[in-house]
């Protein structure tokens, strides 16, 4: 297996991304390779004073870098020697060294952009959305999307909730997933047109497990294995679940420390048990579900672990067959038809 990881993509590349993968290597058997997309000379560098010489690390040379801040539709054009083009470039079924994932803690607009443009749909797919598993008390909960599409249609959520679905299916082993959406408020009439529109077309699919809408606060009551919305909402609820968890841990840990400094100690083994269950590290990277290929999107901030996570999950999503799986479940309920024209 072949995993193309953009070293100079994230916060902390290039050394935090280069360090992940020098830690994955243990993930790799004899015949895996991990193409380390990025500025050469700084990559070989970088491996040479960490005394890194495996021929599983194959390098691919770039000369550009899409900045966090650049806009992704503009750099993804003009900045064709960027590691990210060039991974999704690696991602592209005509790629005469195809990779079977590829792997990025960029721009998470550009990559996007990049994966759509290089590495295409899957046959039906409308629009990808990235799909995010977020850890709660009852089990993983699917949301989609997490920031790919600001404002999609009703058929792309519609979608969302089909793919979501084949996801928990697939990864997380869930039998029947139960469906929601992201709105206001539970009653039928609340939510825009789109939201009611994406309601009755997951209501009139075979076999879809839909249990209506949800509100934020029931995101983690155990209502729902997959919870559909826009990218915009998506991703400001992901990044608001991922800071009261990390607020919570440190203002649970503060008071025990006030009460009692020794409880404390009793109870740091249960207090980092329970972080390491809630921290994105632990999940690496999250797909974006409906291109052609497996395209993990990581955390920004990845450290190194999080990016040894991500190369991880990038295997598990290539053994599950999740896009096969995706194909076959649209093509039960989209005409070839009724596909096209929404496609247009």
């Amino acid at each position: 297996m072949r995993v193309a990881v953009d070293v100079m993509g994230g916060d902390n590349a290039p050394e935090a991304i280069l360090k992940g993968c020098i830690e994955a290597i243990p993930l790799l058997s004899d015949k895996d390779e991990l193409v380390l997309v990025g500025d050469g000379p700084v990559i070989k560098e970088l491996l040479s004073e960490r005394g890194i010489n495996d021929p599983r690390l194959v390098i691919e040379h770039t000369t550009e870098v899409i900045a966090m801040d650049d806009s992704p539709a503009i750099s993804v054009k003009t900045k064709k020697d960027s590691s990210i083009v060039k991974m999704a470039l690696l991602g592209s079924e005509k790629h005469p060294n195809r990779c079977d994932a590829v792997l990025s803690a960029g721009n998470t607009g550009a990559c996007v952009a990049a994966a759509m443009m290089h590495m295409r749909r899957l046959p039906g797919v409308h629009r990808p959305g990235i799909a995010v598993t977020i850890p709660s008390f009852h089990g993983p909960v699917v949301l989609i999307d997490a920031g790919a599409n600001p404002e999609p249609k009703a058929t792309h959520l519609w979608q969302y909730a089909l793919m979501g679905e084949t996801y928990a299916k697939t990864i997380l082993g869930i039998e029947k997933p139960r469906i929601a959406q992201m709105n206001i408020g539970s009653e039928e009439a609340k939510g825009t047109g789109v939201v009611r529109d994406t309601r009755d077309l997951i209501k009139n699919s075979p076999g879809a497990n839909y249990v209506g809408y949800i509100e934020g606060r029931e995101f983690f009551e155990d209502c729902a294995d997959v919870v559909i919305t826009d990218g915009f909402t998506g991703n400001t609820l992901l990044k608001m679940a991922e800071g009261m968890a990390s607020s919570l841990m440190r203002a649970l840990a503060r008071e025990i420390a006030n009460f009692d400094p020794n409880l404390l100690l009793q109870f740091e083994p249960i207090m980092k048990q329970l972080y390491k269950k809630h921290d994105y590290h632990e999940y690496g990277g999250a797909p974006l579900m409906g291109v052609n290929g497996v395209c993990l999107i990581a955390h920004g901030s990845s450290q190194a672990r999080t990016i040894k996570s991500a190369v991880r999950a990038c295997q598990e999503f290539v053994r599950s067959g999740v896009n096969n799986a995706v194909v076959k479940r649209l093509a039960e309920v989209c005409p070839p038809d009724h596909e096209q024209r929404e496609s247009a």
